[in-house]
């Protein structure tokens, strides 16, 4: 606890002390050019990735990049994919930032979707765009990548919509402090942030005394007597409730690194605990104490039971989205739950502005641990995988991710698209220190094989195992040019390809036999020849048809060691989906019935 304390402060004082020399004004001591003092701040944030696509706005900013001895240029195949890259890096290096660089116009407007899902799931981006000079900013000459109306700010206005802050840079005094500004609210709230870097700023010279201080990377210390107030407050709930108590874990635990104060406080005091889709594998799902997830009305029935006869839920960083939630089947009411946020916390039917749970977190354990021997008198069920016996040998959905769990390795980075696989894979544990990544709120169809190529490389900067990927179809056909990308980059996931012929979550939906949820069959063992293994030794692909032949290729050795890029097309039925996704689309269909 003294430990988190300390830094706390010490954000505090590199705030006070940034805030100081942004009043003292411009000092030429130090000169550095602008665009190398953003990429200093980047190297101190961790970042050793950037991706995105040049365009001419951008070139001169991109030597420096080039050049720079520790953040290496990805390059993409367009700017949505880059978009979902830097997501997934962001998501797996824990306390970095996903950097994307586009141009003016043309190239930040292609990113804008996946900007819009960062901010949606609370993933730190930082997105950069190279625009026209102060001159031709000033002048509004009818250029290039413009609207042609003289309108040069309409990708600001764009941005502000996505973004948690903006940085438009426009002069050489200020610029250090702007960037270190939204660098830092990036990191602290969790969202993506904005800069424009104008042509003729991204050489101009600026002081660098400023990253002598260390970029603020904590939120401001909670209000000591309203924080005291609060714990005293839980401490009474939880005594009310004669010790038994839930946890759900959810997302904003990940997003604003509140993990090992989380499992301090799981440790501590024996509490049962379950994760919201959003949140898994934020706690190790081969926990004693893990019971699995909890998703309203599509839980399993054993974990629901459990969840909702609780006397007290202590609910972290929940996000209670409709997939998150069960379609809003949460039954759970407000006089039994209390919340904590990144930056507020809920009792019951009081809130509680500007008290984090990162700062509450250790405190409130240390008043809780007494109550560890009640607690492990609470039952847990197992969370565990059955695989079917099943008469036939079609890979049914039902049998496919209870198989595949068995074949998943402790820290293995596993990515799960929207649809049958972010669903499907729910209801199966993950091993310890494994990762998880899905986009349940936003849900773009797509954003997960960009973000395999961020992912992957963001697993080899914190020594992870192997990176996973379950896709559809239909879903690889949208993004599917960034596997040219992985295998430019030497990287070696392994991509299931789930081939049902369409879009089977729309299917579920809505329209199970309409024709504009087919999609046309690629030659998908095809494929890798033509994005860039052109002699076959970066890759091998496969398909299997039956259970027989998935089962063997998972038991391969060298399939299991990865050593190459893979990619396995998965054939399955085309009217199949998971128990939960099943459940979803009825709930789903019902509160979004279309008028006839």
């Amino acid at each position: 606890m003294l430990a988190a304390t300390e830094k706390v402060l010490e954000a505090e004082m590199n705030r006070l002390k940034l805030a100081v020399k942004t009043l003292q004004g411009e000092d030429k001591s130090e000169e550095i050019y602008i665009g190398s003092y953003l990429l200093a701040r980047l190297e101190e944030l961790g970042v050793t990735s950037m991706f995105g696509v040049p365009g001419d706005f951008n070139l001169g900013f991109l030597d420096l990049v080039e050049d720079h001895p520790t953040i290496d240029w990805v390059g993409n195949c367009n700017e949505l994919n880059a978009s979902y890259a830097a997501d997934g890096y962001a998501r797996v290096k824990q306390g970095s930032v996903g950097v994307l660089l586009t141009t003016f116009g043309v190239g930040e407007l292609s990113a804008m979707n996946g900007m819009a899902g960062a901010f949606s799931e609370m993933v730190p981006m930082v997105h950069i765009a190279g625009v026209p000079s102060l001159r031709q900013q000033a002048t509004k000459p009818m250029l290039h990548h413009t609207l042609g109306d003289g309108r040069f700010d309409a990708y600001i206005k764009a941005a502000e919509q996505f973004t948690y802050s903006q940085a438009i840079l426009t002069n050489t005094v200020s610029a250090g402090a702007e960037i270190d500004r939204v660098l830092s609210d990036c990191v602290i709230k969790g969202r993506p942030v904005y800069i424009t870097l104008p042509t003729d700023l991204a050489y101009a010279k600026t002081s660098s005394d400023r990253l002598k201080i260390p970029l603020p990377r904590h939120p401001s210390p909670n209000d000591a007597d309203v924080e005291s107030f609060v714990i005293d407050e839980i401490v009474k709930q939880v005594a009310e409730a004669d010790g038994d108590v839930v946890v759900i874990a959810d997302a904003c635990a990940i997003r604003h690194d509140a993990i090992d104060e989380l499992k301090d406080l799981l440790y501590k005091t024996g509490y049962p605990v379950y994760c919201a889709p959003m949140g898994k594998s934020a706690i190790d799902e081969t926990y004693e104490r893990y019971g699995g997830i909890y998703v309203g009305s599509i839980s399993r029935p054993e974990i629901k039971e459990k969840v909702e006869s609780a006397k007290l839920i202590l609910s972290i960083g929940s996000l209670k989205s409709d997939f998150n939630s069960g379609n809003f089947t949460y039954s759970i009411p407000t006089t039994r739950t209390i919340e904590l946020h990144s930056h507020w916390t809920n009792i019951k039917y009081a809130e509680f502005p500007n008290i984090g749970m990162k700062q509450l977190l250790p405190k409130l354990t240390a008043r809780l641990e007494g109550g560890k021997a009640k607690a492990l008198q609470l039952e847990v069920p197992r969370f565990d995988a059955h695989v079917p016996q099943e008469i036939d040998d079609i890979i049914s959905q039902a049998w496919f991710w209870p198989r595949m769990s068995k074949f998943f390795e402790p820290k293995d980075v596993i990515i799960a698209e929207t649809g049958t696989s972010s669903f499907g894979i729910l209801d199966v544990p993950l091993p310890k220190d494994s990762v998880f990544l899905s986009q349940i709120l936003w849900g773009s169809i797509g954003w997960t094989v960009g973000s395999t190529l961020g992912a992957a490389l963001a697993a080899k900067d914190c020594n992870l195992n192997r990176t996973i990927l379950f896709v559809g179809d239909g879903s690889l056909q949208l993004t599917v040019q960034e596997l040219s990308t992985m295998l430019r980059k030497g990287l070696k996931p392994i991509i299931f390809v789930l081939n049902n012929s369409g879009y089977t979550i729309e299917r579920f939906l809505h329209g199970k036999e309409r024709k504009y949820n087919d999609i046309v069959n690629w030659k998908w063992t095809g494929l890798l020849e033509v994005l860039g293994d052109l002699d076959g030794t970066l890759s091998k692909s496969y398909t299997v048809n039956n259970k027989s032949e998935l089962t063997e290729l998972l038991e391969n050795p060298k399939f299991v060691a990865a050593e190459v890029l893979q990619l396995v097309e998965v054939m399955m039925p085309k009217h199949d989906a998971p128990r939960a996704l099943q459940v979803q689309a009825e709930l789903s269909g019902k509160t979004n019935q279309y008028a006839l």
